[in-house]
């Protein structure tokens, strides 16, 4: 008869907790049989490394779960440790005594985002200040009493943050008053980037996803925790859902119907600042007119949007008003625009619909190589697929210039190898100020400064040859 052996640290909770599971199992369970092993904290890693080494497995934490063929010592099976034994998806979420947290919790624990096969632990953490406020969250979170809730737990200490994590949502993390300039902004963004990617290097599970959302330098963070946790780079993603959902709603309006009516707006570029709203593949549905259809007909909201007036200007300002000052993306919104997103990547996003999505840039599209870019995708089979073959989506180089230079600063300044962040000027612009630089320079008593040569090639092959002048504005749309 095969039997399970669980192995851990002698002052390890997970152990502890994986003994309370198995002696339940083995009680319960007529066949099922358990061996312990124990070991002085002492000696477990000495121990831990001379059983992997034996048996040729790769595990590096507290406890070890193994399978023997036989009754004891024949040849062993690794199962995983404490999340593979207990078999439920552990869910970590970072500032979880946000508003944007208190929305998420119930969304999550619905069976919807996972699915109805599927239990989940959720772990809230933030600092020790908020305790208060994350113990409130928890006993709510309880009182739920969802069939798809195994537990709920609030973690203040870093070191023991994103243990076991299968799921890991990154939201807007609290703003020190007393940082006055973007750039001290930008920079604070880094140092907590920096301890997240180390910490999910470091305990996280080997194939955890994590989601960043949010309204304040999404792209950045995203950007700053696949730098510094490279191990799940490919893991990693920016919520642009929310963004979507704000023009759907600005359309709708001026269309009076329903936001849910419309589908396929793809959002280019920076989520949370300078980005555009593309409007060349949206459609709507169900629109009352002289024309009706099935269900699935569809018409192009260009075609029903007779006042270009309005699109260019009213719109534009609309969503530029929005994105700089944050209103209208609550913590409804963010929670919202998180869990659909966790859902599309875990079931499929629906059939022929666009998402907008913001991954690491491959080239596609034009877009330079190695900054996270709000592009239009689709989620199947677990992952998510850049749709490249979508037809007249081309972005002038200027418009592209503008955003690539605008997302290439602002992870320029947060690592420290720039000073100063400034806005992306034409080398029209430029020859009339008559400098030759186009960015600041790390010497402080200068007033421009040139760019580290790591970077300057990025920066030139971005410089269309003929440049016009022309002034974009955050959330532009492209008609």
């Amino acid at each position: 008869m095969a039997k399970f052996v669980l192995a851990g640290r002698a002052d390890c909770p997970y152990y502890a907790k994986a003994e309370l599971l198995a002696d339940y199992l083995q009680k319960n369970l007529p066949d099922f049989r358990i061996h312990k092993i124990t070991q002085h904290p002492d000696v477990w890693e000495e121990w831990l490394k001379d059983l992997c080494k034996k048996n040729r497995w790769s595990h590096n934490k507290s406890p070890i779960v193994w399978r023997e063929l036989l009754d004891r010592g024949g040849k062993g099976l690794l199962l995983g440790g404490y999340n593979e034994f207990l078999e439920h998806a552990q869910v970590w979420i970072t500032s979880a005594s946000s508003l944007a947290c208190y929305h998420l919790i119930p969304i999550l624990t619905s069976g919807e985002v996972f699915g109805p096969q599927m239990e989940i632990s959720i772990n809230l953490f933030d600092n020790k200040h908020t305790e208060e406020i994350l113990i409130s969250h928890k006993q709510e979170a309880e009182d739920l009493a969802s069939p798809y809730l195994q537990s709920v737990s609030i973690c203040t200490q870093a070191e023991e943050a994103f243990h076991g994590a299968h799921v890991i949502i990154i939201l807007d993390d609290h703003v020190d008053k007393e940082i006055y300039s973007l750039e001290d902004c930008i920079r604070s963004r880094a140092s907590l980037c920096q301890l997240y990617g180390s910490l999910i290097e470091k305990n996280a599970c080997k194939f955890a996803r994590i989601i960043v959302g949010g309204k304040t330098f999404v792209n950045l963070k995203t950007a700053l925790l696949m730098k510094y946790a490279p191990t799940f780079a490919c893991n990693i993603i920016a919520v642009a859902l929310g963004m979507e959902g704000q023009a759907k709603a600005a359309l709708a309006r001026k269309l009076k119907i329903t936001p849910s009516c419309i589908k396929d707006v793809i959002i280019w570029g920076n989520i949370s600042g300078n980005n555009y709203v593309d409007l060349r593949k949206a459609k709507v549905y169900r629109y009352e007119s002289a024309i009706w259809g099935p269900p699935h007909y569809s018409r192009p909201v260009l075609s029903l949007l007779f006042d270009r007036e309005w699109v260019s200007r009213e719109f534009v300002a609309s969503l530029k008003m929005l994105a700089a000052t944050g209103r209208r993306l609550g913590g409804m919104l963010v929670a919202h625009s998180v869990a659909t997103t966790l859902k599309y990547w875990c079931h499929g996003s629906p059939p022929g619909e666009i998402v907008s999505l913001g991954v690491l840039s491959e080239g596609q599209f034009g877009i330079p190589k190695g900054i996270v870019f709000s592009m239009p995708v689709k989620f199947e089979n677990g992952t998510w697929v850049v749709l490249t073959d979508l037809k007249n989506t081309e972005i002038s180089q200027q418009v592209m210039t503008r955003m690539a230079s605008d997302l290439i600063q602002e992870k320029l300044v947060a690592l420290g190898e720039l000073a100063n962040f400034q806005p992306y000027q034409s080398e029209t612009d430029l020859n009339q100020e008559d400098v030759n630089t186009t960015l600041p320079t790390k010497n402080d008593h200068q007033g421009r400064r040139k760019v580290s040569n790591d970077y300057k090639d990025l920066f030139t092959g971005l410089m269309p040859d003929d440049e016009k002048d022309l002034i974009l504005s955050d959330g532009e749309s492209v008609e």
